[in-house]
């Protein structure tokens, strides 16, 4: 009866092991290079900066890589971007692009010169904090007078990419 039971746990395991064998798939063809154009795409994105100017005041971001953002740049090749910004709740300004890009909304912590896109059609350049679901669009490199230069009360902020 032991001789029986020992036989019957072997197969037990032997079923289970074979059972949790990996039976994934590749979804892709590894030895295929990848697209060189879009490698490069993103490549330039990452290393993309635009100008923020507020008055007499100029600013640099860098940009991050995503649809909007993308989608923001393309804007930016045709023309500069000029967007009326009001004050919100004494840490952020905001202003309408006048039309809507692609969300990748995240819930993040804002800092002082983060810029996000909020609701698909806002523009929102912080100069406190706040925890929200948005769509980072970049960050200001140095914030040395970024306070001073939004100031309070409205703003106009003209976007361009630096060359």
């Amino acid at each position: 009866m032991k001789k029986l039971f020992i036989i019957f746990i072997a197969l037990v395991l032997m079923i289970a092991i074979t059972a949790c064998g990996d039976t994934e798939q590749p979804s892709e063809d590894s030895s295929l290079p990848p697209d060189s154009n879009h490698t490069e795409e993103m490549e330039d994105v990452k290393s993309m900066k635009m100008s923020v100017k507020i008055g007499d005041k100029s600013f640099t971001a860098t940009l991050e890589d995503n649809t909007a953002t993308r989608e923001l740049i393309k804007m930016m090749e045709e023309a500069p971007i000029s967007i009326n910004m009001d004050d919100y709740s004494g840490f952020e300004k905001v202003g309408s692009l006048g039309r809507s890009l692609t969300t990748d909304n995240k819930q993040i912590t804002t800092q002082a010169g983060d810029i996000v896109l909020y609701s698909g059609n806002q523009i929102v350049m912080f100069y406190g904090s706040n925890a929200w679901s948005y769509t980072k669009i970049g960050k200001i490199d140095d914030l040395s007078g970024w306070e001073d230069a939004l100031g309070n009360g409205s703003v106009t902020a003209v976007f361009t990419l630096v060359e």
